[in-house]
């Protein structure tokens, strides 16, 4: 089982950074947290990595069911979205499945709220 969506887009980082951002913000999600993982690894390693940058989105209303019927669930919060710079003029745009994460959890409260966030994540892929 695939643990995430994935889609290539002609782009520059900077656009497809603004393209996702919207995306996620159409479908309701804040942007909580922003790593840009290879400046974070030339800072602390010293080494050369292409342009990738991780997202953590948030469904604020999502977030809150999810936390009224597992109270740990914050461990697994929130959804990671990617980007991926591995040739200039191209990025990859990846989402968490959060129905595979969710499987680890056991809690069939849980399943309609995935499944929910899922629906969002695919639509956000999807519109790039």
């Amino acid at each position: 089982m695939g643990y995430y969506f994935t889609k290539t887009i002609t782009s520059s980082f900077e656009e497809a950074l603004e393209k996702v951002t919207a995306a996620l913000t159409r479908e309701g999600f804040g942007v909580l947290t922003e790593i840009n993982v290879n400046a974070t690894l030339k800072k602390k390693l010293d080494v050369d990595f292409y342009r990738y940058q991780i997202l953590g989105a948030c469904h604020p209303s999502s977030a809150y069911k999810a936390l009224q019927v597992e109270d740990k669930i914050g461990t697994m919060l929130p959804c990671n979205v990617i980007l991926q710079e591995k040739a200039t003029g191209t990025v990859e745009v990846s989402a968490v499945d959060p129905l595979s994460s969710m499987m680890a959890v056991q809690n069939d409260k849980l399943n309609e709220v995935a499944r929910d966030i899922q629906e969002k994540l695919k639509k956000v892929i999807d519109s790039l």
